[in-house]
């Protein structure tokens, strides 16, 4: 088992979970996660799936034509807060892929309640800055958790 494993959540057939608990940092004045760590939590949930798939960003920064991803778009639905001490749950869905886009689907839960959902696409971008078709590597990787 890889060292980072344990940290980096684990797999339900498509779909990426990853444990996050929720500390006094997170929160505002009164005791209610402040919307901007939602977008973080997605972050990791993101990151730690490509993780667990085999991806890793300084691989994809090591290549021959480094890649990187760049967030292009994302819808938040807010529906219930999180307050201090609780351990929610990041579901993360790799939808498809089409060019450089790539199309996830993230929920945030607490004991089964949803309260966050988000619709996010990401691109795949050279270190120029401009759209770029994901590698093989990336896509061989990804094929098992996208829509048939």
């Amino acid at each position: 088992m890889s060292q980072d494993a344990p940290s980096a959540g684990r797999f339900e057939g498509r779909v990426h979970i990853l444990p996050v608990r929720i500390y006094y940092e997170d929160t505002d004045f009164t005791g209610l996660v402040y919307h901007a760590n939602y977008v973080r939590y997605c972050e990791r949930g993101r990151s730690d799936f490509l993780r667990l798939a085999g991806v890793r960003h300084s691989l994809l920064l090591a290549e021959a034509e480094p890649l990187g991803f760049a967030v292009n778009k994302v819808n938040l639905e807010f529906l219930k807060p999180a307050w201090i001490d609780d351990a929610l749950i990041v579901r993360s869905m790799f939808e498809t892929i089409k060019g450089p886009r790539i199309f996830i689907s993230q929920e945030i839960e607490r004991a089964g309640e949803i309260l966050v959902r988000a619709e996010v696409q990401v691109c795949c971008i050279s270190l120029t800055g401009k759209p770029k078709r994901p590698p093989p590597v990336l896509l061989d990787r990804l094929k098992p958790f996208l829509e048939p």
